[in-house]
């Protein structure tokens, strides 16, 4: 990410693209999106390059026998991985659709973003300006002079400081994951002690997967020091991920004050 924290379509992109070719009837192409539940349209494309979309609408409208490059729309908005996601997803609420192919400068595809990917780039971002905020908080109340540094972390030797994460974002989490997109994580190296201070969604998620290390940011605060976080998971029990409890998603105090305005 860049340091002035902006999020990109590149960091949030889908990199594993489904596509179509020109020459796929529209029954190769309904077939495959009877056959899941991930898709409603496909970028079509010769080659690398994209020439087009096409969507189930397109599809219905179309003779069973006919090419993609007589039933796509050849006209279409597309992003470029330096797009900011904000900017994204402006043109994703203005023009109605759901996705955005995003292609590079020579028009080859690179990528997707979707309107579901916008979202998620605004939930638990691990941003520089968290990360520098978190290790200033710790040198002023430690009297330390911690360092960051980028690693991969073994998640059987993390500490979990949160007792629960919710169902919902759980699974938004995993979706992440299982498309090869999650946000690092942010640790806390306390003389070799590793604490979680964020991300034990993804690290929950991680662990459904069988994911063993994942890329974290980790603040190495250089001495041992006596944690208030490490307390608060000693007190409540908190020694691996496996403690981590996963509340049903109807007891999500958001979900809980939306009910309470319905009343």
């Amino acid at each position: 990410m860049a340091d002035s924290g902006r999020a990109t379509v590149g960091e949030y992109m889908t990199r594993d693209v489904a596509t179509v070719e020109l020459d796929d009837t529209v029954t190769d192409v309904a077939n495959r999106i009877a056959e899941s539940d991930d898709f409603s349209g496909f970028p079509v494309t010769d080659g690398r390059r994209v020439e087009g979309f096409v969507s189930a609408r397109d599809l219905l409208l179309a003779a069973d026998h006919e090419p993609m490059f007589k039933v796509m729309t050849e006209d279409i908005i597309v992003a470029t991985p330096e797009m900011a996601v904000q900017d994204a997803a402006r043109v994703i609420l203005r023009s109605g659709i759901q996705k955005l192919p995003v292609v590079d400068e020579a028009g080859n595809l690179v990528g997707i973003i979707s309107n579901t990917d916008v979202i998620r780039s605004q939930i638990e971002r691990a941003t520089p300006d968290k990360v520098d905020k978190l290790a200033r908080t710790l040198a002023n109340i430690h009297e330390v002079t911690p360092h960051d540094e980028r690693r991969t972390v073994d998640l059987a030797a993390l500490t979990p400081t949160q007792p629960t994460v919710y169902a919902d974002e759980l699974e938004g989490r995993v979706y992440e994951l299982e498309r090869g997109l999650a946000e690092p994580l942010v640790v806390i190296d306390n003389d070799g002690h590793r604490y979680l201070a964020d991300g034990h969604h993804r690290v929950k998620a991680a662990d459904r997967l069988d994911i063993e290390s994942m890329e974290a940011n980790v603040i190495v605060l250089g001495e041992s020091v006596e944690l208030g976080m490490a307390e608060t998971a000693a007190k409540a029990g908190l020694e691996d991920i496996d403690d981590i409890e996963v509340v049903d998603y109807a007891r999500h105090p958001l979900v809980q004050q939306t009910e309470r305005l319905q009343e």
